[in-house]
């Protein structure tokens, strides 16, 4: 029998012609190879199951091959259907056996569902059934020798690495390390917007030698990152994040803490990391690189993505420098982002399973907080569990309260270890508050539960890095995103700075800001 193939919708595969030819099949009932073809193609991406596999990356001490998938249930044929089978090869029946069976038979039903739907065909019938999930499992299977494993580069290019080669410092003017203030007025920073934007209107750093030499403690950094994601526009982040500066400046105080992280801090912007918006596997290890020497020069590293496949540079960055498995991680997302047997090993939806897998970090160590989004599965949960990992879901905070969860947290978070990471994607806000971003989920926190729970693990635990990451400025046409995403990293900031002054108790608020205390003149306090 020669197979036809023809493009399947949205994806770089090939459905056989049986699964587009209804008019082969009876009409006194539903043609099921339709049916079962077009749940192979909306399967060909569903990783929880670990069908596919993946090629291995080599990055820093890179990404390595991912997990062997948990084994599956076993399947067993019944024996009703087993008569009706006398059309199949062995090959076909073996596949009905086979592990592949769940890219069609998916859970909650799996394979009970589906051979409860054969035994109502003909052999005839079936037989083009299992020949049609055959052939697209063929084709979604590497093949050596048809797939490329790798992406080719031109290693013979002239600007092979010019992309992040470092402008050494005898090429550049001389002048003595430290910051770099770069506006022109004096009163610049007060509103007139003139100069050149810069994170917090900071004055700027180049090299770690400027970070030591003006005692930084906190040093921002751009990562225009958004391959990683395969959304539009999380590469104009940092950019965006520096002119849409309304919540970083000589304002004033935090009016709920009383503590101005401006005045406090040392800040500098260090510039944008290189990065190879074509690839990736080639950009993470200078985001990687940059995190490290920010964190070797005694400064906070603070990266403002692009999107959440930084979360994996970033973390190996700070446990290339404090040790792998001593910093905790606390991430904020919708998306529980540890995905893997995908065919890219490093993307968005991945970096939790990078950083636990590789051991940057111990699953005892990491808490997921925010979680709503459709997925994942029960396996996924399970993943989390057997890995001793931390989660709070939106479940858990209907059920519970948000104050109740951010307690638990909070106390989860300085349980094993004195050093914290918090990686904060956006889309954990509800998109009322942020609806640039690409893979928004309603339900999520409001600004008034986030604020707190970052300015108080910023100043009662011992945070040695921040990200802010996937916010999209052409997806912000309000521009709230930008106003939103400032003044959480305000949050975090004045955190820092509390803890620079020694406010370290729990849920500190400024007692002049609580409360007006002239009940005296009449009224209650309550």
């Amino acid at each position: 029998m020669v197979t036809q193939h023809v493009r399947s919708p949205n994806r770089d595969h090939y459905l056989p012609s049986a699964c587009n030819h209804e008019a082969a099949r009876p009409r006194r009932r539903r043609p099921m190879s339709r049916h079962l073809c077009l749940l192979a193609a909306s399967m060909l991406s569903f990783s929880s199951l670990g069908m596919a596999q993946a090629a291995p990356v080599s990055a820093a001490d890179g990404a390595t091959d991912v997990d062997k998938p948990p084994p599956l249930p076993k399947i067993v044929i019944p024996d009703v259907l087993k008569p009706r089978l006398t059309a199949l090869s062995d090959e076909q029946k073996a596949f009905l056996t086979s592990p592949a069976l769940y890219m069609f038979a998916r859970p909650p039903g799996g394979p009970a569902q589906l051979f409860a739907k054969l035994e109502k065909e003909t052999p005839e019938e079936i037989s083009a059934y299992v020949s049609a999930m055959v052939s697209v499992a063929e084709q979604v299977d590497f093949k050596p020798g048809r797939d490329p494993a790798s992406i080719p580069l031109d290693t013979k290019s002239p600007s092979f690495n010019a992309w992040n080669a470092r402008i050494p410092q005898q090429l550049n003017p001389k002048r003595e390390p430290g910051p770099i203030q770069i506006t022109r007025y004096i009163g610049g920073e007060y509103g007139s917007f003139s100069g050149i934007p810069t994170f917090a209107y900071a004055p700027i750093a180049l090299t770690p030698e400027d970070l030591k030499a003006g005692k930084v403690d906190v040093a921002i950094v751009g990562a225009p990152l958004n391959m990683g994601s395969g959304f539009r526009d999380a590469q104009h982040g940092p950019m965006d994040m520096r002119t849409s500066r309304g919540a970083q400046g000589p304002w004033g105080p935090d009016m709920y803490t009383m503590v101005d992280p401006i005045e406090e801090l040392k800040i500098v912007d260090y510039g944008d990391v290189a990065i190879d918006n074509l690839s990736t596997e080639r950009s993470i290890d200078e985001v990687r690189r940059t995190v490290a020497e920010i964190a070797r020069a005694g400064s906070i590293p603070v990266v403002v993505g692009g999107d959440h496949s930084l979360e994996y540079p970033d973390v190996a960055g700070i446990t290339d420098v404090y040790g792998k498995g001593k910093v905790g991680v606390v991430h904020f997302d919708s998306h529980y982002d540890a995905w893997h047997n995908e065919p890219h090993l490093i993307d968005h939806g991945q970096p939790v399973y990078r950083v636990i897998h590789e051991g940057h970090v111990q699953g005892k160590n990491y808490i997921q907080v925010g979680l709503r989004s459709r997925g994942p599965e029960e396996a996924g949960f399970k993943w989390m569990r057997d890995n001793n990992m931390r989660y709070h879901t939106m479940v858990e905070v209907e059920k519970r309260g948000w104050n109740a969860v951010m307690e638990r947290a909070l106390a989860e978070a300085s349980q094993n270890t004195d050093k914290l990471w918090i990686s904060f994607d956006i889309d954990a806000l509800d998109p009322a508050f942020t609806p640039g971003t690409g893979t928004p989920v309603p339900g999520g926190l409001t600004l008034r539960e986030a604020q707190p729970i970052l300015r108080r693990l910023c100043a009662e635990k011992n945070v040695v890095g921040f990200d802010i990451v996937e916010y999209a400025p052409y997806l912000d046409t309000s521009y709230k995103t930008a106003l939103n995403a400032n003044f959480l990293l305000n949050a975090c900031l004045t955190g820092i700075a509390m803890r620079k002054k020694g406010i370290t108790q729990k849920n500190y608020l400024s007692p002049l800001t609580v409360d007006h205390q002239r009940d005296h003149l009449g009224g209650t306090s309550k």
